[in-house]
């Protein structure tokens, strides 16, 4: 078996501002081919770390290599990546077809050559129609697609995206969400896309990559983060609704919620001392009468057609979201039972808040 090298490896990588550390030491491995998305809140380094990549910053320690080879010292020109901004970034006296070519020109390209990209490129986002128009005639998804046919055009080893979606409403950030998966399926290449929309991250992503003040959370394929949550902060961040939380502490593998309800929790090994119980909306069982396990009162409810959500409050002011998969009846202020199973449990205890293993 021949030793491939990654695309891209961090070892490592730290970055720091004068006196305020932005990156704390980062090591990642990225396959060829691999759609790589990094997902956190905002300020969490997810920018910074694409940025290091690109070549727009250096590290202050550590090293990063493209496809087995050191590039700290390489300039962002050399690198053979292509960036996609948030912004687009086009020039607005220019045509499509000239936004798409003269990044090629300034290397003194063949005319031919670049007439080839061009047109390929212009085929694969069809934007063939709009290769006379200036940005000022284009929609916000048709600008998009030149930006990201500007990086087409390269043939990079590596695209990387910088919240490229933001700036688009929600009907056409889901379209263009597929365009971008649809466009990794026929080109192969390897992608890295940073976002905080955690919506965008589980659609698109062969892993994420899960950040939090500079550091890694946890690394992934998106329902491995989302049925298997490292920490609270994951469990919390990946998967909407987000995950509901309630205070409680164990005593060997008996849960006792804030409320005095307790319940035997399938635990590997026993656990003593204040955790949380983590629980999704949706395997959360609702009942009209009020019957179940406890009792919540609707606070307010969403009705969406094929779903249902309610937000709804113990006695004790901690608050519950419940997700049906269907219309119910529904007033402010009624009484529900709601059931939970501790085989959908996830407890959270010790340093960090870590996840307690599960016997599943």
């Amino acid at each position: 078996m021949t030793n491939t090298p990654h695309a891209l490896e961090l070892k490592n990588i730290k970055k720091s501002f004068g006196s305020v550390d932005v990156i704390h030491g980062i090591d990642l491995e990225i396959a060829e081919g691999e759609f790589v998305v990094f997902v956190g809140p905002s300020g969490c380094g997810k920018s910074t770390l694409l940025r290091l990549i690109a070549g727009l910053d250096d590290p202050t320690s550590g090293d990063i290599q493209l496809q087995g080879n050191r590039v700290n010292n390489v300039p962002a020109s050399e690198r053979g990546l292509s960036m996609v901004f948030q912004s687009y970034a086009l020039y607005p006296h220019m045509s499509v077809r000239s936004n798409l070519s003269f990044g090629l020109e300034n290397v003194r390209m063949p005319r031919e050559e670049i007439a080839r990209r061009v047109d390929e490129a212009a085929a694969l986002l069809q934007i063939d129609q709009l290769m006379d128009r200036r940005p000022g005639q284009l929609s916000g998804g048709q600008r998009q697609r030149v930006a990201i046919g500007r990086a087409i055009v390269r043939e990079p080893v590596i695209f990387l995206f910088d919240e490229p979606l933001s700036n688009l409403d929600a009907e056409l950030r889901l379209q263009m969400r597929v365009e971008i998966s649809d466009l990794h399926a026929k080109l192969g290449n390897t992608m890295i896309y940073v976002t905080h929309d955690q919506t965008e991250a589980m659609t698109m992503a062969d892993r994420i990559v899960v950040l939090r003040g500079g550091n890694i959370e946890q690394v992934g394929k998106p329902l491995d983060l989302y049925n298997h949550p490292a920490n609270k902060f994951v469990a919390g961040f990946i998967g909407a609704p987000q995950m509901n939380f309630l205070s409680g502490a164990v005593s060997g593998k008996t849960l006792t919620l804030g409320n005095g309800i307790s319940y035997d929790v399938p635990l590997q090994d026993p656990f003593d001392g204040p955790v949380t119980l983590g629980i999704r909306p949706e395997v959360i069982a609702v009942s009209l009468d009020g019957k179940g396990d406890q009792q919540i009162t609707v606070q307010n409810y969403e009705q969406l057609g094929s779903v249902t959500y309610i937000y709804g409050a113990f006695e004790n002011g901690e608050t519950l979201t419940v997700q049906v998969g269907q219309q119910i009846p529904l007033k402010r202020n009624q009484t529900l039972g709601v059931t939970l199973n501790p085989s959908d449990f996830h407890i959270f205890g010790g340093k960090g808040d870590v996840s307690l293993p599960m016997v599943r």
